[in-house]
């Protein structure tokens, strides 16, 4: 709808699928389901926005049997258990339906869902902080995961970025967070950004099935290279041009084999994304399951919308570039139904960030987005 200013997406009829509840006892169920009636998209998303807002002890939403993490299934399966990451992404939710919601004469409700944000972020800064980076999750027992008092798990990669990525002001914590990452998860050496570390190895603490992967395999302790598009997103959303760069380029299977050592060890395509790649020991570096087409939307969206600073908008694009300051200058030609733009990002002082002045042919423009022509 952002992009195309047409929001009769929301109006189309989608069949509703309906099953009992899970029994007591039943964590999943893979099933075919019946259909029971129709709604619009829109009351699709609104119900999913009413059943998200249940929070625990802390204020915080109720994580469950999973959040983004499915790994993580009984860190919150009693019911009490609570999602630090669940909060940024809550509120980001909001930030992006609740206009919406006033759009189609809802006020009502967008304003429910907007108090609930608002007490998500009060939530945050009274229970979320560890002092250098943000927890990752309340156990039904109430004790974090994600803290530098655990043993294992003590920073989780997506609770930092998202603190960055929710949409609220970027605030000393946020940032102090993302270098926290950057010390703590980045490996530029072995070229690994991990999910989490120290992984889960010893723990008499249940988090769920991630822990039956071996430390450094997958979700636990290696890349999960989805959530690592996140960070160099979080980077370029504050301006850090050169930290964004460097995740893509940690992330590009193009530089993964670059010699034949780098092939033996990758053991993957150069030329598709590895949803992700094993940190530890001899696997170290080792690509797992390729062909991750999650992973490839979100590295596309960290290189065109996070450093070139594409974003679409109805008839055209909105400029807010995030260059590495080496690169001095960025050419980009795009093309649909209405026309050519061909762009030029010019930053020889090296600046890497902000829009000072530009020009539409020959002529200065004050506002950052560029219609095409047709």
């Amino acid at each position: 709808v952002e992009a195309t200013g047409d929001a009769a997406i929301l109006d189309v009829e989608v069949p509703f699928l309906t099953a009992p509840a899970l029994r007591a006892g039943e964590s999943d169920r893979y099933a075919l389901f019946d259909t029971g009636g129709t709604g619009r998209l829109f009351e699709h998303c609104a119900r999913a926005l009413d059943l998200m807002i249940a929070t625990g002890a802390h204020g915080l939403p109720l994580m469950g049997s999973g959040d983004w993490n499915d790994g993580m299934d009984r860190i919150g399966d009693e019911g009490r258990g609570e999602s630090i990451w669940l909060a940024w992404f809550q509120i980001a939710i909001v930030g992006i339906f609740a206009p919406l919601a006033r759009q189609d004469g809802r006020a009502d409700d967008a304003d429910r869902w907007q108090a609930h944000a608002d007490s998500l972020a009060d939530a945050l800064e009274r229970s979320g902080w560890d002092g250098r980076w943000y927890l990752r999750a309340f156990d039904d027992d109430g004790m974090p995961w994600g803290s530098s008092d655990n043993d294992e798990c003590q920073i989780d990669l997506i609770a930092q970025a998202w603190s960055v990525l929710s949409g609220l002001p970027v605030d000393d914590r946020a940032r102090t967070a993302l270098t926290s990452v950057d010390e703590r998860l980045v490996d530029q050496d072995a070229r690994i950004i991990r999910l989490l570390t120290p992984p889960f190895d010893k723990t008499d603490r249940d988090p769920g099935y991630i822990q039956a992967y071996p430390p450094g395999i997958r979700e636990n302790g290696g890349q999960y290279t989805h959530a690592a598009t996140w960070l160099g997103l979080a980077h370029a959303r504050i301006g850090e041009g050169d930290r964004a760069l460097r995740v893509f380029d940690i992330l590009n299977p193009i530089r993964r084999t670059s010699s034949t050592s780098d092939v033996e060890r990758y053991r993957r395509e150069p030329y598709v994304l590895a949803g992700d790649v094993s940190g530890e020991g001899a696997h170290s570096g080792r690509g797992g399951w390729s062909w991750y087409s999650g992973a490839a939307g979100w590295a596309w969206q960290l290189g065109v919308s996070g450093i070139l600073g594409l974003e679409p908008v109805p008839g055209g694009v909105r400029m807010t570039p995030c260059l590495p300051k080496s690169w001095k200058r960025a050419r980009i030609s795009i093309e649909n139904p209405r026309g050519r733009l061909d762009i030029e990002i010019r930053d020889p002082d090296g600046v890497g960030s902000g829009v000072a002045r530009i020009t539409v042919d020959d002529q200065q423009r004050k506002e950052a987005t560029l219609r095409y022509p047709g």
